[in-house]
């Protein structure tokens, strides 16, 4: 059996809907899934109001979240598995970053206006539709629709990056801040994709801080990184997961879910 535990939709910056994920995922072969939008619940609300919550019978849809949190020279993204989604404390911040998160896209397009590309805030919205978690990528879209850019990799690396010309700092939450809230929620809290922070000591700080696991199998580890984080995650006794960080977006590896995957077994280790 095999799962995916890095799954975005269209609740975030994924290009699927909840819905169009739970197909895809099923006619994969997939026995567990998370789905894990960037600071939002959406995707599984939607889910549940459809009675699509459970999925299907062969298939375990594991409740989950990627909280981003920022510090001064690295970002840290941290996941939270087998979270209970009406927990009010996790709603109440969830509000609070997303209402954050519309005063930064707004801000990012007013920047942009003064540097010369005009785009409207009213199409980032359109652009990034029933997604509560607006970003970058849906302002690097209304970029590309203007044809100021070829790419979205353009986009970030000429304006959007970290501390680019058009970039605006976003809320801030500390990883500790961020554990603390995926663990009252019930939640496993997992330090996503370590080696793309760049800094093994921060990893080390965070387990510390108590990150209970790590996603040593990603799309952009390469097999130094996986091994490195393999035996990192066994000397602290930690959860092993890993997933395809899946957005649907061509080009992107992967581009359809069931082409990265891993053990079923590591699913079923996050619930102990």
């Amino acid at each position: 059996m095999i799962a995916d535990l890095h799954i975005h939709s269209t609740a975030s910056d994924g290009r699927l809907a909840p819905q169009e994920i739970i197909s895809q995922a099923e006619q994969a072969g997939l026995s567990y899934i998370a789905i894990t939008d960037h600071d939002t619940v959406n995707a599984h609300l939607e889910l549940r109001a459809a009675g699509l919550d459970s999925a299907a019978s062969k298939m375990t849809l594991i409740p989950g979240i990627e909280f981003s949190t920022d510090l001064p020279k690295h970002e840290v993204h941290i996941l939270g598995y087998f979270i209970d989604i009406d927990s009010r404390k996790l709603r109440d911040q969830l509000e609070v970053i997303a209402n954050d998160r519309l005063r930064r896209s707004k801000l990012m397009v007013e920047k942009l206006n003064k540097l010369g590309y005009a785009i409207e805030y009213s199409r980032v919205l359109a652009i990034a539709g029933p997604a509560k978690s607006v970003g970058r990528p849906h302002v690097a879209k209304a970029l590309l629709e203007k044809k100021y850019f070829a790419t979205i990799g353009e986009v970030f690396e000429q304006v959007l990056s970290k501390n680019g010309p058009a970039y605006v700092p976003h809320y801030k939450l500390a990883p500790e801040q961020v554990i603390k809230i995926i663990t009252q929620a019930g939640g496993a809290a997992i330090l996503a994709h370590p080696g793309l922070i760049g800094d093994d000591r921060l990893v080390l700080e965070l387990i510390t801080a108590g990150i209970q696991g790590l996603e040593v199998y990603h799309p952009e580890h390469d097999q130094g990184m996986t091994n490195k984080y393999l035996t990192i995650a066994q000397k602290y006794n930690l959860k092993i997961t890993g997933g395809s960080d899946f957005h649907a977006i061509p080009g992107r590896y992967p581009e359809k879910l069931g082409i990265f995957t891993i053990s079923a077994r590591m699913a079923e280790s996050l619930s102990k």
